[in-house]
């Protein structure tokens, strides 16, 4: 097994008041070129948007764009005619493919939390398409939930790569071993809350990181209170 810790300590920052975000890879102004991506993984974003504020409408192409609502409510609108909102333990992904416009806002009455994620595809200038899900904490206690997957289906969103995004939470200790059999994989953990340990050689607390390969599969030792959320994805595009 071979394996990156991205620290909460050099994690990339940008603050211009209303929105705050923390990068673990080169984005924006922040550039890191030893921690520039991790495969086909090349933007994970921790966001804090104020009320009332957000992204007026810009463009995409080409890229896989899927947000993870932690807390709050934001609005989402886009150019083939999607009008959403989503709130917290909702997700949502762009297939921006061969081109699309979309904007969104913090709708809601409280500072909103999400995390950005941006995945190459697989497929490129592909239709454009737009997914969104609903995933409540309390629905998903204890296990594994998957959110996004390559293949498609009425419990999770869909993406255009050879990819799978899980979520967890755990209120009790509990260990558990996760697999990645095909070839070409790896896996990125992010930490939300709580701390947990892999493979009895890593521990990662809150806001910290690891990206894995190399290797089959990982044991999880996990802590009661423990929220984090795994991508797994190819390591090197076919």
């Amino acid at each position: 097994m071979q394996y990156q810790l991205y620290p909460l300590s050099e994690r990339g920052r940008k603050d211009i008041g209303w929105l705050k975000s923390n990068f673990v890879f080169s984005f924006s102004d922040f550039y890191n070129p030893v921690k520039s991506a991790f495969g086909t993984l090349i933007a994970f974003n921790d966001d804090a948007v104020e009320v009332g504020r957000g992204f007026g409408l810009h463009p995409h192409q080409n890229m896989e764009i899927i947000s993870v609502m932690l807390k709050g409510t934001m609005n989402h609108k886009d150019d083939m005619g999607y009008v959403n909102t989503v709130k917290e333990g909702g997700v949502q992904i762009m297939s921006a493919g061969s081109g699309l416009r979309h904007e969104e806002w913090n709708v809601g009455d409280e500072e909103v939390n999400f995390l950005q994620i941006w995945i190459e595809p697989k497929l490129h200038n592909i239709r454009p398409r737009y997914q969104a899900r609903e995933f409540p904490r309390l629905q998903r206690v204890n296990q594994l939930t998957i959110i996004v997957n390559c293949e498609e289906g009425l419990g999770h969103c869909w993406i255009n790569q050879n990819a799978k995004i899980s979520l967890g939470y755990f209120d009790k200790e509990t260990e558990m071993d996760y697999h990645f059999n095909k070839a070409n994989k790896a896996v990125f953990l992010f930490m939300m809350e709580g701390q947990i340990s892999i493979n009895e050689q890593i521990t990662l607390g809150k806001r910290e990181a690891v990206g894995i390969w190399d290797t089959t599969s990982i044991r999880l030792k996990i802590t009661p209170g423990c929220e984090f959320i795994i991508i797994e994805t190819v390591i090197n595009q076919k």
